[in-house]
């Protein structure tokens, strides 16, 4: 059987106690309590019982409470997910979008998130949604851009003779201004 790791000698139980009773976060009350029964002599198994966890989670909060002392009980924030392109890769990317697809190279005329997604796969060997691709873009400074669908019949005379035009009299030179009333 394992020897118990022995806390820091710093601190007493009752220390403990009057840190949980100061403290605004409730994880690290439960784990300073739990800490200061193994200082007031009860066993671990008793004081991970208490905490209602197993004694591998407690002997991890001793060594946080050990090198951090009572704020190593503190959650730490989430870093997040790591980026899946580097600076270097994003800048060729970025490059890429400006100079615009080769058709008889790339294959596509105009660049869309599918095709960006599997030249990234192709070119640096980075799975990637085209969700994530399409986030990432935003936040490089990209928006999606479609142009106006037109039929290539379309006739530019033929749209003005039957554009819709409103007399003269309920025409308003200042949108602003309220309407005349006759």
């Amino acid at each position: 059987m394992a020897r118990a790791i022995p806390l820091r000698d710093d601190y007493s139980g009752e220390d403990l106690r009057r840190l949980a009773r100061s403290s605004g976060h409730g994880r690290q009350v439960r784990r300073l309590l739990s800490l200061s029964m193994i200082y007031d002599g009860s066993s671990r198994r008793e004081a991970a019982a208490h905490a209602e966890v197993d004694l591998q989670t407690l002997r991890d909060w001793v060594l946080r409470f050990n090198a951090e002392g009572p704020e190593g009980l503190i959650d730490a924030k989430s870093t997040g997910p790591h980026r899946r392109l580097t600076v270097e890769q994003r800048a060729l990317l970025v490059t890429v979008i400006d100079d615009g697809p080769t058709p008889y190279i790339d294959g596509v005329v105009r660049w869309r998130l599918s095709d960006l997604v599997s030249w990234i796969q192709r070119e640096f060997g980075v799975s990637m949604d085209e969700t994530t691709l399409g986030r990432n873009l935003r936040e490089m400074g990209y928006r999606k851009l479609s142009a106006r669908p037109r039929h290539h019949a379309q006739d530019a005379e033929a749209m003005e003779t039957f554009k819709k035009n409103s007399p003269p009299e309920w025409r308003r030179s200042d949108p602003a201004s309220p309407p005349e009333q006759p």
